[in-house]
């Protein structure tokens, strides 16, 4: 073995342990993040009235619009780079990112001050807006510490700061919610969690902070940048834009039903989804030019989320019916069951679609990335409309399901580049996951009568769900976890292992 083979080997071997044990550690953390999530957000559906998460829903709107305005893309850009920055280039970044956030602040304080959205959202809501606004700033000296640590792949140490925050900012949303803050309780919450991530983040990573603005750098950054942010801004049309627009168009209440079912509906996708592309583009950036270890990486990819993110979205779908007629306080959430089922199924293509959209992103092929995006920009204002006028604001929801079967697009994109074998990675969950869904249907009868019997049919659905995984993809699973080791074998040192 020459050395340049065993130093590549290495290579491999190091990107995999970090990005295994990565994965691992971000998932273990983050279902602590899900755990005290979901309790905040059970408290929250419980004593906030459904006018109130319309509130909500209208503001982080607001805010997820500014969010464009406070970043140009060189973050990712920075990720994505194949050397390693510079310090200038850092604290040029650093510099851009300090004068957009500061721009957003003074946007957000002319539109409370105006009072142009306190019609809409009443002088609490408009609050809730500046602070979200003031978090800005504070959110962007956390940018360049991140950065470093994604592009040394150390995500343990990534997601503490998230875990502090989540826990400091929950945890005062409740009990300002319980003792009847209202939506005032994200005020105080919000600022909090600013105050508390930025000092946590520079506890655990430093780097010589400063001004610069290296035009040669930023040049080069915002030729990358500018793609993943004409992406990004393409997004925030789809999402923010359009359901602001839903928001300031629908009657209160009916916004909060659709923003509590968004809510709940994607919280298998933060858990699985979201947390794991945080970890695959940088790992798959590093993989760009090894198309058969790229290969491996994204059905590696593609098989653990689907495991985990499919009974999930099934078991939820089953479950919000009897919750909202057996929980008191949840009866008046009733009325959005439909809505949360169809987000919660959209999500489904979603697990599969992002990762590879996040594929394209990372190995710089974002031009196909920016066709997708535009394509399902279009289809979301065409068809939402057509949804409500049919369905009223169910119709957002029946939308969202239709466009979601368009995400096996992505799928042919990738295979242009890489041969992936998408279906070999997920039938096996789906129909495990379907199964589940059958006995789950059986038994709703029953789980509508008492929480015993809702509990019961809980666990009856996920042994289900094991043992049908289990009868028809347990050689599957054993080899996909074994895959997992990331100790070299004697036997095979000459190999380059696969990720």
């Amino acid at each position: 073995m020459s050395a340049s083979q065993s130093i590549n080997q290495e290579t491999v071997l190091d990107i995999k342990r970090k990005s295994v044990s990565g994965a691992f550690s971000y998932m273990v953390r983050t279902m602590a993040l899900y755990g005290i999530g979901l309790v905040s957000s059970a408290v929250l559906a419980a004593y906030l009235s459904v006018q109130d998460f319309g509130i909500y829903g209208v503001v982080t709107q607001i805010i997820g619009l500014l969010t464009f305005l406070s970043d140009i893309g060189l973050a990712s850009a920075l990720i994505q780079k194949k050397l390693d920055p510079t310090t200038a280039e850092f604290r040029t970044v650093f510099t851009v990112q300090q004068i957009l956030s500061w721009l957003v602040f003074l946007i957000t304080i002319g539109v409370f001050v105006s009072g142009v959205i306190e019609p809409k959202v009443g002088r609490d809501g408009a609050i809730v807006l500046l602070a979200l606004g003031f978090s800005f700033p504070l959110a962007s000296l956390k940018t360049i510490p991140s950065v470093m640590l994604e592009r040394k792949l150390n995500f343990s140490k990534l997601v503490f700061p998230q875990i502090v925050e989540q826990l400091v900012y929950n945890g005062l949303l409740i009990f300002f919610a319980m003792k009847g803050y209202g939506v005032q309780a994200f005020t105080i919450a919000v600022l909090a969690r600013s105050v508390i991530g930025v000092t946590t983040m520079y506890a655990i990573q430093r780097w010589p902070i400063g001004l610069a603005m290296d035009r040669r750098a930023l040049r080069e950054m915002l030729g990358m940048g500018a793609k993943f942010q004409l992406n990004d801004f393409l997004a925030r049309i789809k999402d923010q834009l359009f359901y602001l627009m839903l928001g300031f168009f629908l009657p209160l209440k009916e916004f909060g039903y659709i923003t509590f079912a968004k809510q709940w509906s994607t919280m298998p996708y933060q858990l699985t989804v979201q947390n794991v592309i945080a970890i695959t583009f940088p790992t798959f950036s590093r993989l760009q030019h090894d198309k058969g270890l790229l290969k491996k990486a994204i059905e590696k990819t593609l098989f653990f989320i689907t495991l985990l993110i499919f009974p999930m979205l099934v078991g939820m779908c089953i479950l919000i019916i009897p919750i909202t007629h057996l929980i008191t306080k949840y009866q008046k959430w009733q009325p959005a069951v439909l809505t949360f089922i169809l987000f919660t199924l959209s999500i489904g293509w979603s697990a599969i679609s992002t990762p590879l959209t996040n594929t394209l992103s990372a190995i710089g092929k974002i031009n196909q990335t920016l066709k997708l995006m535009v394509m399902w920009t279009i289809l979301t204002w065409i068809l939402t409309p057509i949804g409500i006028y049919f369905f009223g604001f169910n119709g957002v929801a029946v939308a969202a399901m239709a466009i979601s079967f368009t995400s096996v697009i992505p799928v042919f994109y990738v295979k242009k580049i890489v041969d992936i074998q998408v279906f070999d990675q997920v039938w096996r969950q789906l129909a495990a996951a379907s199964v589940m869904g059958g006995v789950g249907l059986i038994m709703l009868p029953l789980m509508n009568t008492s929480f015993a019997f809702s509990g019961l049919g809980a666990v009856v659905m996920g042994l289900v769900y094991i043992a049908v995984l289990g009868l028809i993809g347990y050689k599957k699973m054993m080899t996909e976890f074994q895959s997992l080791r990331t100790k070299k074998s004697p036997a095979v040192s000459t190999q380059i292992p696969a990720v």
